[in-house]
């Protein structure tokens, strides 16, 4: 008896590197999982022939994902984008109607779902509107993962979506999915986390979250505002697996920095079990024969979509 786990697998944008990390990878993650690409087989002859590979035996795909288009390799497109969106909700309709127990994204250009008139940055926007559910970005490894209390905006809108309600909230989804952890380290925003408001007082809103959910736990899960330049020294990672960034790159840099080639990305407080690869569509890497392909990332997240164990 099969007892791998059926996977949906959304192919992200075409013009990337998403499809040629599913051909040189399929056999190794069908010993392990049932992977189903959500993308057509024209489009999978296309890509096949422009990488000069052999569409791997069993390589199961699904009909009517959308408008067939030309590949073009690292060309940012509409025709490219609403392909990669519709894939993704393919994948989505396959975990939701019970015909794939997990999906696993491969990357999107943001750009290109944005020239195809979609109004959603990512999939973890688009995850939170299909389920009406304050789906959580999580980054990282088993050796450090790191929570985005925003993610894509501007960083000049930062500051006015820090509310002591709106963090309470989001640390109180958190703990819910994660409450086996012993310590979560919660950033400043500021440098020096404000220097007692010499540098900005956005860290008082940060307390008085933490302090609030800290209460109804009763426990010190969440630190106080931790200063951004020594959170993940490797003494601080020594205290803290767990980090909540206040802001995208706060968080990721570090994260990237140390462990680019591993990480992964996971949605959490949301019904089904989505990840995805933790890095971009590569489009200077795509398609060219003499490069050779990172696949960490991507077993990583297969691996993880199997087991959901954080």
């Amino acid at each position: 008896m099969d007892n791998r786990k059926r996977v949906a697998i959304s192919v992200g944008d075409l013009n990337g590197i998403g499809l040629e990390l599913a051909f040189r990878n399929h056999l190794k993650i069908s010993n392990f999982v049932d992977p189903i690409y959500m993308i057509d087989r024209e489009m999978t002859s296309q890509g096949a022939k422009l990488l000069d590979l052999k569409i791997p035996k069993d390589f199961k795909t699904v009909e009517n994902i959308g408008d067939f288009f030309k590949i073009s390799p690292a060309e940012t497109s509409s025709k490219s984008g609403k392909y990669s969106y519709n894939s993704f909700m393919k994948g989505i309709e396959f975990v939701k109607d019970g015909s794939a127990d997990s999906i696993i994204t491969l990357p999107i250009n943001k750009e290109a779902w944005n020239l195809a008139g979609i109004d959603y940055k990512g999939h973890t926007d688009a995850l939170r509107d299909i389920f009406k559910r304050d789906a959580i970005m999580l980054m990282g490894t088993p050796k450090m993962y790191v929570a985005l209390f925003t993610e894509h905006i501007p960083y000049s809108k930062v500051p006015e979506n820090l509310t002591k309600e709106k963090l309470y909230n989001f640390l109180k989804n958190l703990y819910q999915v994660i409450p086996n952890i012993e310590k979560i380290g919660v950033l400043g925003l500021n440098p020096h986390s404000g220097d007692n408001g010499v540098l900005g007082d956005e860290e008082r809103i940060i307390e008085k979250a933490v302090d609030k959910i800290n209460m109804e736990i009763g426990r010190e899960l969440f630190s106080q505002p931790l200063v951004p330049d020594i959170a993940f020294t490797p003494y601080m990672r020594e205290i803290y697996k767990f980090y909540v960034a206040i802001y995208h790159d706060q968080g990721l840099i570090p994260l990237k920095t140390l462990y680019f080639n591993e990480a992964i990305n996971i949605s959490l407080n949301i019904p089904i079990v989505r990840v995805s690869v933790g890095h971009g569509t590569a489009f200077d890497r795509a398609y060219k024969k003499d490069v050779k392909l990172n696949s960490e990332s991507y077993i990583n997240a297969v691996k993880l979509a199997r087991d959901w164990k954080i």
